[in-house]
């Protein structure tokens, strides 16, 4: 275990961390005390049939959703539901390479074991089941590995979740994807401070984690993102500040080890494991209202691949979202994107379901 201060109530707002006991992995080996940290909003009504669950994207955490997307004035309405923010195992704040301490010790840093997209939607359900006396979910949402973790939610579980609402991701990755996260893992790995996993301290791994924050400034945004320099609008006068003002101390503040294990999950997504690899009969298993939601810029997960996962998903409609930023549009900054979100999750949450 190895101190971070990124990883605190400091950056990330209130939480609670649940131990929910051991938890065996589908890729072998087990996390022996599996803890998840936990931020909820609104309060559970006596039916208990008022749950939103949002599952965590790649580095991010509760916190985006809880100032982005979670309020009165939104259709993730506190007033109207009890949503459950999980941070995904990996995300520095649940059980993580970097925080494994006491029973967890000997799975700390290099020795934490894989772990996959199922894992966090087994060990969801059972917080949700055991903590929270929660059975059926009125919707799971989630963007990038969050939808990963949506789909995974209706496929693996489809008598739990009466609707999905997947942004931004899709139920089997690419192998466009596949290699772009290979090339996030390399430049983490290809810094002699990485030391194979056991450095001390973030800091020694900066020159990885900037190259890391880098290939995000290629992919993350849009082509018309650098184009249209969307970046003065952010207040930066180049792009080159724009780099060293908000891609790179995002990225270099977090754990690199925390980073290679969602990176790995995110390579490995794919529902089609459920059925042999047949991705039509998994997603045919999905009985929940699905709204497909693909952002238009997205260079990770164009509509034609999300549309064409719609397509094999009983009654899916696919709602798509205009955002000239691309993927990274999913934190909410264009003034355009948030009304779009919130007309489709309000059209989705009538539906009876």
């Amino acid at each position: 275990m190895i101190a971070n201060p990124y990883y605190t109530s400091e950056f990330h707002g209130d939480y609670d961390v649940v131990p929910i006991g051991r938890l065996d992995l589908e890729e072998g080996g087990s996390i022996p005390d599996c803890r998840l940290s936990v931020a909820t909003f609104g309060t559970l009504n006596e039916a208990k049939d008022n749950a939103i669950l949002i599952p965590t994207w790649f580095s991010g955490t509760h916190q985006v959703w809880r100032d982005v997307y979670i309020g009165p004035d939104h259709a993730l309405n506190p007033d109207e539901y009890f949503i459950v923010v999980v941070d995904q195992i990996g995300s520095g704040l649940s059980t993580s390479p970097h925080n494994a301490d006491g029973p967890n010790s000997g799975i700390a840093m290099s020795k934490f074991p894989r772990v996959r997209i199922g894992d966090d939607v087994v060990a969801q359900e059972r917080l949700l089941r055991e903590h929270f006396g929660i059975e059926r979910l009125a919707l799971v949402v989630g963007g990038s590995m969050g939808a990963q973790q949506t789909y995974e939610w209706a496929v693996r579980f489809p008598d739990k979740v009466r609707r999905a609402a997947p942004i931004a991701g899709t139920a089997q990755n690419t192998p466009h994807d596949f290699l772009f996260a290979q090339t996030l893992v390399d430049t983490i790995t290809a810094d002699p401070g990485f030391a194979g996993g056991e450095y001390s301290s973030n800091a020694e791994v900066l020159a990885g984690l900037t190259r890391h924050a880098h290939l995000w400034a290629v992919m993350g945004f849009s082509t018309e993102f650098w184009k249209q320099e969307v970046w003065r609008a952010l207040d930066f006068d180049s792009k080159e500040a724009f780099l060293a003002g908000f891609l790179e101390p995002y990225f270099t503040a977090m754990d690199p080890n925390d980073l290679l294990t969602q990176a790995w999950k995110w390579q490995r997504g794919d529902v089609a494991r459920h059925t042999g690899g047949d991705l039509a009969a998994a997603l045919g298993r999905i009985t929940a209202k699905t709204f497909v939601m693909p952002i238009d810029e997205d260079m990770f997960f164009p509509v034609r691949d999300t549309a064409a996962e719609a397509a094999l998903v009983p009654g899916a409609e696919l709602r798509v979202v205009n955002d000239v930023l691309g993927h990274l549009g999913l934190f909410g900054v264009a003034p355009t994107y948030m009304p779009q979100i919130d007309q489709h999750l309000q059209d989705l949450l009538a539906i009876p379901a």
